[in-house]
């Protein structure tokens, strides 16, 4: 395995990306420690197994998040239902309420969403992954990640225009 693959290594410049993406599932602490320890658990067993490596950032956002909808599954909170096509319109957002959100806002906002559309949009976003590498981390096919990101960024907006109304000097 190159040096740069060896396991301080990769979690030094993994750790703290694989926990907020875990936490930003979770909404918990403890949850999100336990699966980022059971990512690089997971990659100390099986790592070496990988064949390229430009790709292991992706390799442990994928076993995080499969590991993330595995705890779900235990805790018999996944649910398989089809989504509901979304037929609201994107709201209006005044560049003044933009101004007065702040990003522990923002992360707050994205926990109050279903993980459906959390995942890709704090991917895409807080990660910086293309849609090809989050579909590839999601395991769900490129247009699927295309539209869960539209339609979760409308909601986001829709969540984002709600929490400016209900502040204090908010946007009316």
């Amino acid at each position: 395995m190159p040096s740069d693959l060896d396991f301080e290594n990769l979690v030094t410049l993994y750790y703290r990306d694989l926990y907020r993406f875990a936490f930003s599932m979770t909404r918990s602490e403890s949850d999100a420690s336990d699966l980022t320890q059971q990512t690089f658990y997971i990659w100390a067993r099986k790592g070496d197994r990988l064949r390229d490596p430009a790709s292991v950032k992706s390799w442990l956002f994928t076993t995080l998040h499969r590991e993330f909808l595995q705890l779900l599954r235990q805790r018999s909170r996944f649910s398989g239902e089809e989504l509901s096509e979304m037929t609201d319109e994107l709201p209006s957002i005044a560049p003044e309420a933009i101004n007065q959100i702040d990003a522990r806002t923002v992360v707050q906002l994205l926990g109050q969403m279903e993980e459906t559309f959390r995942a890709p949009l704090v991917l895409y976003f807080m990660e910086d992954l293309s849609y090809k590498e989050i579909a590839e981390t999601l395991g769900v096919p490129l247009g699927t990640v295309q539209s869960r990101i539209a339609r979760g960024k409308a909601h986001l907006y829709r969540l984002i225009a709600d929490a400016t109304e209900k502040k204090p000097g908010g946007a009316s």
